[in-house]
This record gives C-alpha cells, structure tokens and sequence, in this order.
C-alpha cells in the first residue's frame, strides 16, 4: 500500500467540531469526513492529538471571507489553526512520514485541526520537539513562529547573537499572553533589554523568569506615564491594540521601529506625535515549517518553554473559547483531541 493511500483500519469519518457562520454556532460532528491528503498538493494526513485556539479566531470568517475560504471547496469552518499529532500518510518524497510526530501552523484557508484527523503541509510543519508534551508542543507554533517574525523580519533584530541587539531595549505588550511570552524569550535570547508590560502582580516574576529586565503593570502605570519617568525603547511589538497601542507611541524612540500584531499602528497615532519619525506596521504571520524548526531547536537547548494556560478535553469547546477570547489566558489555551 502506497503511504499515501489511506489504510482500512482509520475511519471515513470522524470527529469534528464545526462553526456554522450563519448562526454563529459551534456544534460537535460525531461522523463527519475525514479528508482525503491529495499528494499533488504536498497533502500529509495528521492524526491529531491536541490543537490550541487563538483569541477571537472564530470572528475571522467574518472578517476576511475571502481568505479563509479560498481553498476550502466545502467552505467548512473547523477552528484551531495550532496542532500537534503523528503523520498518517505522505507524499513519498517528504521529509516527514508516516510515524513522524510533527506540529504545525497550518493556513486558515483551509478548514482548521479541532477535528480527530487533519491536512499539514511540507512548509508548514516541523518535527515535534521531543521534550514537549503534545499539549505544550499544540501551544507553540503560532505564537513562536509570530515572534519570531514580529523581531527578525519586522522590527530589524537580526536574530540570536546578533552583536547589535545587545544595546537596545524593547517594550513587548501583552507579554503573559500566547505571543507575548514567545517574545519575550526571543528577544531575550537575541540579546535585547526587555520591557514587559503585564496585567496582574502574579505575573511579574513569571515574565522575568523567561526575561524580562522589566515589567509594567498596566493597571496601576499607564505606558503614557511611564515613558515620562523612562527612556525611550528601540522597538515596540505591540499584542494589544486600541489604547495600549496609542500609548506605545510615546515609549518609542524617534527612528525607532513599532510592530503590531493587532492592528495598523498609524491608526494610533496621538495627535502631538504626527511628525515623529517612527517605522511602523501591521502585519499578519505566515505559517513557516522552516522557522518552527528554528524555534525546536532552541527549546530542544533549553533556552525556550511552551507556556500553556490551560488544557480542555474536546467537548469543552465552550469553556475553551471563552477562556481563549476572554483576555487573561497565560499563554495558550489547548483542547486535547485524542481520546
């Protein structure tokens, strides 16, 4: 049998859970298909064992339609764009085959992973770290492989030992949430001075310990009043967005540079500051095989952790989400797939 056909012994149909967008329900499909991995397309089959959710992912359909349906002939909404499981079959000249436990960010053009079989893709996979859970593996890709474009290819950090990081100093937002704690680490390990903003006193010794120099508590220093007392950083990666994002702009040194994850930061621009000469972005992350292989090594080396806030089994789905899009989550919120 070629590995790329499907062997009797996996089901037709399985397990998914399904988001119906003209009624904005979630609901649980006991039989639905499992898909078919067309080799021509570079198709592996993912047998999977966890995936992590992404804070409002399930607004997205509404938001960009276009995208995330564009290669999605059944136009089936699955969530959870995360996910770690074993290869079930491959094309035969892939790197990964069958046995192979893998984790992926996979595009959200086609339908998600919250399902007990998925599609991964060559360029999007990379070998689980064996030290990681499945659980902690699911809660890495997205947020890793974001900060890892966020600081290398957006905000000109050249990357770990890079001799110029050494002398700059970076403010990350949101830092206790799923990307921020992989920027963190990133920055810290490029060499960057990091200034942490958090929410909770709970979290300021959790934040250093994955190194931050620093942090702020946004509940009793506001951004705008620290950068009166501080000075100015280098580089800004914003998580927030909305006011947060406003108040960066007086953190941020003049040429400095102001990365958003969340939305385009001109947008934010006070007023007073019109005229301050500041590269600013928006962007949003592509998923890349090549650098989560990257990122493996380093947690392989010790110099990174998964940070999971949670793990719900499959049919928690409605606590998952809430937990996911309410804000306070450290780290990733996962669901556990298989039984």
């Amino acid at each position: 049998m070629s590995n790329t056909e499907i062997d009797s012994k996996y089901p037709s149909t399985a397990k998914a859970l399904v988001f119906d967008l003209a009624t904005k329900t979630l609901d649980v499909y006991q039989s639905n298909r499992v898909p078919v991995p067309d080799p021509t397309r570079d198709d592996h089959l993912i047998q999977v064992e966890a995936i992590a959710l992404c804070a409002r992912e399930l607004e997205w359909p509404f938001l960009f339609p276009g995208a995330l349906l564009s290669d999605n002939p059944d136009k089936q909404i699955i969530p959870g764009y995360d996910v770690a499981g074993t290869v079930i079959t491959a094309p035969p000249a892939s790197p990964f085959q069958p046995g192979d436990e893998v984790y992926a960010r996979t595009y959200p053009a086609r339908p998600g992973n919250y399902r007990e079989y998925s599609i991964g893709r060559t360029l999007e996979m990379a070998l689980k770290p064996q030290k990681l859970s499945w659980a902690e593996a699911a809660s890495v890709p997205m947020s890793a492989v974001t900060a890892w474009q966020a600081l290398y290819e957006h905000a000109g950090v050249a990357g770990p030992g890079d001799p110029n990081s050494e002398r700059k100093r970076i403010l990350i937002t949101a830092a206790a949430g799923g990307c921020g704690v992989w920027l963190v680490q990133l920055a810290k390990i490029a060499g960057l001075e990091v200034i942490a903003q958090i929410g909770s006193p709970q979290n300021d010794r959790f934040i250093k310990e994955l190194g931050a120099a620093e942090t702020v508590n946004y509940r009793t220093t506001s951004l705008k009043e620290w950068a009166k007392a501080n000075e100015s950083v280098d580089v800004v990666i914003d998580c927030m967005g909305g006011k947060t994002l406003e108040e960066v702009w007086y953190c941020i040194k003049t040429q400095g540079s102001l990365i958003s994850i969340v939305e385009p930061p001109e947008g934010k621009r006070p007023e007073e500051l019109k005229a301050k000469d500041v590269k600013n972005k928006f962007f949003i992350m592509y998923p890349s095989g090549q650098q989560l292989g990257e990122i493996s090594k380093l947690i392989e080396q010790g110099r990174c952790q998964a940070v999971v806030d949670s793990v719900w089994a499959f049919s928690e789905f409605k606590g998952a989400f809430e937990k996911s899009d309410g804000g306070h989550a450290r780290g990733k919120v996962v669901v556990k797939i298989a039984q």
